[in-house]
This record gives structure tokens, C-alpha cells and sequence, in this order.
């Protein structure tokens, strides 16, 4: 991947986890309810994660072959579980999603832990 790719991606998933954290501790009514609900379930009631990312990815227009290739070719040494069998296209659409979405629910762990750390 070219480095401007790289910080494209890395735009991205910082924009993308901006945007989830605040979507998520606003319906959990705090940081704390918000970290409890994505550790037990990261598709809880108020929490959609597999929704946000397949909403954020029409949003940057990586809905599409080219995108998921984009997405796939950042997180090429990330291991996802993955078994499916179609059109190529749908294949590497949630492949892309898929791994995506793990990463973005580490990171949001790992923000929202922060958060909850550092305002005690």
C-alpha cells in the first residue's frame, strides 16, 4: 500500500471511530454503559456496529470492489474468521466489512477504556 493510501485508511478509521464513539455513548447515556454494552455484544440495542460500518462504508464510497480491495490491502496482516462462498465481488465486500468492523470495535474499546481512565 502507498504511504498516502496508508494515511487515507489511517483517516479514515480515526474519522470512523470519532464518529461511533460519539453515536454510541450518546444512546448508552455515558461512556461507561456505552463500553459495557460493546464488550457483551458489538450489535447490542443502540450499539449496530456491523450497520455503522456497512452505512459508513456508503458514506466513503467504498461500497464496491475497489473499495473493499482499498480496505483489505490496509489490513492485509490481519487474521478474520471467514467462511463464504458467492460472487467474488460480495465475497471481498465482507471480507472488507467484516475486518473493518473487528478493528474498529478494538479501537473503540481501547478509546472508550481511555476516556473512562482518564476522567476518574
Amino acid at each position: 500500500m502507498e504511504l498516502y493510501q496508508k494515511q487515507q485508511f489511517d483517516f479514515l478509521l480515526m474519522s470512523a471511530a470519532e464518529r461511533f464513539i460519539d453515536r454510541i455513548v450518546q444512546r448508552s447515556a455515558g461512556a461507561a454503559n456505552a463500553l459495557e454494552k460493546l464488550k457483551a455484544d458489538r450489535n447490542a440495542d443502540g450499539i449496530w456496529l456491523d450497520d455503522f460500518v456497512a452505512a459508513l462504508f456508503g458514506d466513503f464510497l467504498l461500497d464496491n470492489t475497489a473499495g473493499a480491495v482499498f480496505i483489505l490491502s490496509a489490513l492485509e496482516r490481519r487474521n478474520i474468521e471467514f467462511a463464504g462462498a458467492g460472487k467474488i465481488e460480495k465475497i471481498l465486500s465482507q471480507m472488507a466489512r467484516r475486518a473493518f468492523a473487528e478493528l474498529l470495535h478494538a479501537k473503540t474499546i481501547e478509546a472508550l477504556e481511555q476516556s473512562i481512565g482518564v476522567g476518574r
